[in-house]
This record gives C-alpha cells, structure tokens and sequence, in this order.
C-alpha cells in the first residue's frame, strides 16, 4: 500500500452531505474485484448525463478540478452500503484525502486500508477548507499528517485529530495484510516450533 507522509494538492469542493456509497460508484460497476479501471466511473451519475456525456458543471469536471488529489466534502460522506469499491474509485481517480467532518464507519475504515487519508473537522474549520476548495486552481491545501496540520493556501492552519495505531499504518503503507507481513519471521518461528512439537497436526 502507498505511504502516505506529506500531499499538496488541489482540493475539489463537495458541499453536498450524505454522499453514499453509491453516488461515488454506482452499482453497475461492481462486477470486477479489480482495484484499477473504477476511477473512470467515480460519481458516474453526477459526472455524466444519460448519452455518456460530462456535466459541465460538477466539480470534477471542471479545468480547476480535473486533477484533485483532496475533496472536502459536506457531512456524513461515504454513507450506505459497504462496498471497497468507493475507495478504490477514489483512488484510482487520484483521490489520497477525503475531508469531512465526519464518515460512515465502514468508509472510513476501508479508507485506511487502501491508502486513503479521511480527515475529521469540525463545522467551523470544514466551512474555511471549502471556501478554500473554492478557489479554482489556487484551491491548494497542504496535508502534514505526521503533525496532523492542514494548510491553506493563505498559509492558515487546521489541526485535526488521528488514531495513532492508523496514522502508524498510512505513515508506512501498511493494510492488514501488511501487518501480517511485518510480523513474518515470528509466525515463521511459531509454525516451525508448533510443527516439531506437535508433528500429528
């Protein structure tokens, strides 16, 4: 899983609250267990209309906007079912952070597991992040989450809270299996040493 240490980048605004699970990658595209190929349909509904063709006015697809690595997003994103394919959308788009001020639970852990930074404001600080999400092509927030900071492009900054066990895992790329990984030459000793100890299992 990629690291995630330090981004600067340009932030699309969401305003919209509720954005589920569906809205960033509609059902239709479920099928594949594929983690690449989903950020061409992210927001499919809002960013297309029924002939294929883009809405001219959502925000990603707009000149400013088209290259957003951050969205700052209205209340409760990521709500509705459980599907990973919303993070893999996202990410495959090239979406690395996600600000809220708060997530559906099962969104925001999955958010973790793929390389995803989700970053819990509150009202009054979401409400500067979007109006510097405004600003077109100078909408470009700096992400330090080592030292938990956001900062705008006027220089103010925002502090915000992380998990240390999870900001541990994004700092060093590491997803459940990841994990695992780490603790390799353990398991190996275990297993080698349940084996000569119980040979019948």
């Amino acid at each position: 899983m990629q690291k995630f240490t330090k981004l600067t980048a340009v932030a699309a605004p969401m305003p919209m609250i509720n954005i589920d699970t569906d809205a960033i990658i509609p059902k239709q595209f479920l099928k594949t267990i594929k983690r690449t190929g989903l950020g061409q349909h992210l927001f499919s509904e809002l960013r297309y209309d029924e002939k294929g063709n883009e809405k001219p006015d959502f925000v990603l697809n707009k000149p400013a906007y088209r290259k957003a690595e951050i969205l700052v997003a209205g209340d409760n994103f990521g709500c509705g079912s459980s599907r990973e394919h919303a993070p893999w959308a996202l990410l495959d788009f090239g979406i690395r952070c996600v600000i809220s001020t708060d997530f559906a639970d099962i969104f925001y852990n999955n958010c973790f597991q793929n390389g995803i930074l989700p970053i819990r404001v509150s009202p009054e600080d979401l409400e500067k992040l979007m109006d510097d999400a405004q600003r077109g092509s100078n909408a470009t927030l700096s992400i330090d989450l080592e030292a938990q900071e956001i900062r705008g492009p006027d220089g103010g900054v925002v502090k915000f809270d992380m998990d240390a066990y999870r900001k541990h895992c994004l700092v060093n790329g590491l997803d459940n299996i990841g994990i695992t990984m780490a603790k390799g030459k353990a398991i190996d000793t275990y297993e080698a040493k349940a084996k000569s100890e119980k040979p019948w299992l």
